[in-house]
């Protein structure tokens, strides 16, 4: 059942519904069931630590509020400044929120992975995430994706030949077991932007700014092992898509359709 549940979803359903007028939707990618499943899932619960800047690993031209869950730039020139993730991950597959308005980037606005031996502030106005050979990152506002120092290609790819406009949502999306890097906007997942990531090494979602006033926010979604998904979850999803956008009548649908293919999978089972 739960076989027969990937085949369907891989086959086209997953971007079957995604009608949008974004221009990032023509250049996206089916995701992988893993990570369907995933962006389908609620996400946890506020205070996660995974949801906060790190206090201590951060620029000193960077302040953190209260809650860990926003970083401030200071009003300082001739600098470039980073921040990462307070806590990382080594194994799993994890999706990150980061929240920044397009008028507080500027040039250098970079947003990415790094481990923990990533400068985090160096003089001048520099693509800083992405700027070393620990840490990778997407400028938004050049659609350039850069590691170790170097320009490597636009992203997404797809032929896109004008720079796009990014909007303040972003998700990050990291298969730390893959090694794999990769981001969805407007809903709408982009493909692989790095891979050969190193295993074994946790790697935090990071940000290098040169805007002063930039407020960049972060929380964490949701995450999962490298097992394969449940099939209460691959029901769900499949369902979700059956329904589309028409959610009127999803609670009842959902709860019916969900139980008949879990009542199904049983009986396969006993067959068995």
């Amino acid at each position: 059942m739960g076989l027969t549940l990937c085949c369907w979803l891989r086959d086209g359903h997953l971007k079957k519904h995604q009608r949008s007028t974004s221009a990032f939707c023509p250049l996206s990618v089916t995701p992988p069931i893993r990570l369907a499943v995933l962006l389908d899932t609620p996400p946890v619960a506020p205070g996660n630590p995974r949801s906060q800047w790190s206090p201590t690993h951060l620029s000193p031209n960077l302040q953190l509020c209260p809650s860990g869950g926003r970083v401030r730039r200071g009003r300082v020139e001739q600098s470039s400044d980073a921040v990462r993730g307070a806590v990382g991950a080594v194994t799993g597959l994890h999706i990150w929120e980061v929240l920044w308005e397009e008028q507080q980037r500027g040039s250098h606005a970079l947003l990415g992975v790094s481990t923990h031996k990533c400068p985090l502030q160096v003089s001048g106005y520099t693509a800083l995430i992405g700027g070393h050979s620990c840490s990778w990152g997407w400028e938004l506002s050049t659609n350039q994706l850069w590691h170790d120092g170097k320009r490597k290609r636009q992203y997404p790819g797809g032929g896109a030949t004008d720079v796009l406009s990014v909007p303040e949502r972003i998700l990050v999306v990291l298969d730390a077991d893959a090694g794999m890097l990769g981001y969805v906007v407007d809903n709408c997942y982009l493909g692989v932007a790095f891979q050969d990531l190193p295993k074994g090494v946790e790697l935090f979602p990071a940000v290098s700014c040169v805007w002063g006033g930039a407020e960049i926010c972060i929380r964490y979604l949701c995450g999962t092992t490298r097992d394969a998904p449940a099939l209460q979850a691959l029901s769900r999803l499949s369902v979700r898509r059956t329904l589309g956008s028409d959610r009127s009548r999803t609670p009842a649908l959902m709860s019916a359709l969900q139980r008949l293919l879990l009542d199904t999978a049983e009986e396969v089972q006993q067959d068995l």
